[in-house]
């Protein structure tokens, strides 16, 4: 789905949300600057935020001397102001420390306060979050019913060989940008 150009409505405390233009990315970006915070990304747009190398000065700026005074419910089913279809709330990696709200419909991604920061401090970079994601599994009891279970001193010896294997070399070339 393309930027939403119309205004929308925040997906968790109702206020009307902001554009804040992103000259590096060339689309706007979605932010509750008058309510609790939160940023909406319309499908595929989320990508260029999550690194901490990736630049955020635009929306830093806005960002900064809001109070945010409106405290949204956690546990609220949110509507995608995109597409009007229930979002499903998702762990972004395998950490589970951090819960966002995707939707499945319209690829759009709504963050409360402050979660952005935390997505970017959790990794350096997507290799490092997929790489956390393969030896989660590599533990995990799914992995061991794979055939993918390895001992703790074998666990960069089977990355290694998932890296090179023609999946790996794909799912890596995917992430690169």
């Amino acid at each position: 789905m393309a930027d939403t150009h119309d205004t929308i409505n925040c997906p968790a405390c109702g206020t009307k949300m902001k554009k804040i233009f992103i000259p590096k990315t060339g689309f706007s970006v979605d932010i509750c600057l008058d309510g609790c915070g939160g940023i909406f990304f319309d499908n595929r747009e989320f990508q260029y935020f999550d690194e901490p190398d990736e630049v955020l000065d635009e929306m830093i700026v806005q960002m900064e001397s809001k109070p945010y005074l409106v405290k949204p419910k956690q546990d609220a089913v949110r509507v995608c102001p995109a597409c009007g279809s229930n979002m499903v709330k998702n762990h972004t990696s395998v950490n589970g420390n951090i819960i966002v709200d995707d939707c499945y419909n319209c690829g759009g991604k709504f963050l409360d306060h402050c979660e952005l920061t935390r997505i970017r401090d959790e990794y350096d970079t997507e290799k490092e979050r997929s790489e956390a994601a393969v030896r989660a599994l590599l533990y995990s009891p799914e992995g061991a019913e794979l055939g993918l279970s390895t001992k703790s001193g074998k666990v960069n010896e089977k990355m290694d060989k998932i890296n090179k294997s023609l999946f790996g070399k794909i799912v890596n070339k995917m992430m690169d940008k």
